[in-house]
This record gives C-alpha cells, sequence and structure tokens, in this order.
C-alpha cells in the first residue's frame, strides 16, 4: 500500500474530485487547507499604499491510500486533472504505508482500504 499526498491549487479541487470519482482509482481521500510555499512564491499585491508580496500561499492537501497496483493509474489522474503548465501548479508524495487499520471493525491491510 502506499499513501499519495498531493498539494494543489485551491481551484483545481473539484476537478480532482470529479476526476478520481469518474475513474474509480481511489475509495476515499482526506482534504486539508495548508499555506505554504515555493518556486511560485506570491504575487505582489497594494495594501495601503504599500507593495505586500505575502510568502505563504493557500494550497489544498489530499491524501489517499492505495494498492501499489493503482499508484500510477492515480498519480496520472490527479496530474491530468490539476495541471495548468503554469508555476504553482503543485507536487504529489508517494510513501509507503505499512498497515491500515479500520477503528470500527477492526480490518486491516487491503480489507481496510
Amino acid at each position: 500500500m502506499k499513501k499519495i499526498e498531493a498539494i494543489i491549487r485551491t481551484e483545481k479541487l473539484e476537478d480532482l474530485k470529479v476526476a478520481i470519482t469518474s475513474a474509480g482509482v481511489a475509495k476515499g481521500m482526506t482534504i486539508s487547507q495548508v499555506l505554504g510555499f515555493g518556486n511560485q512564491k506570491g504575487f505582489a499585491e497594494i495594501v495601503r499604499g504599500h507593495k505586500v508580496t505575502p510568502t505563504m500561499l493557500a494550497k489544498v492537501k489530499i491524501e489517499m491510500v492505495v494498492e501499489d497496483a493503482t499508484v500510477d493509474k492515480v498519480v496520472d489522474v490527479i496530474i491530468s486533472a490539476v495541471q495548468t503548465g503554469e508555476v504553482g501548479d503543485g507536487k504529489i508524495f508517494i510513501q509507503p504505508i505499512e498497515d491500515v487499520i479500520r477503528i470500527r471493525t477492526g480490518e486491516r491491510g487491503h480489507d481496510a482500504i
């Protein structure tokens, strides 16, 4: 099993939810609002007559645990749904998961996903 974390633009969340659901590649996802910065930096704004460049930008973090065999398909779906070709599209991180336990039933591993 693998955990896929994707940090994406907030305006692309609905597109991703539709794409993941339509493709049937994941049974669920966790979504968090996050702040961060990277190559995108920020965009200059004029606030009360002063130029201000925010250092932290609002993004959305999506987390999914999937079977090893579906990782590439999930990554392809994420990229096709959220890619704009501009700086700030985000990142995808993939990590191994040792075990999963469904609290309600005690199921473990594949059955708990």
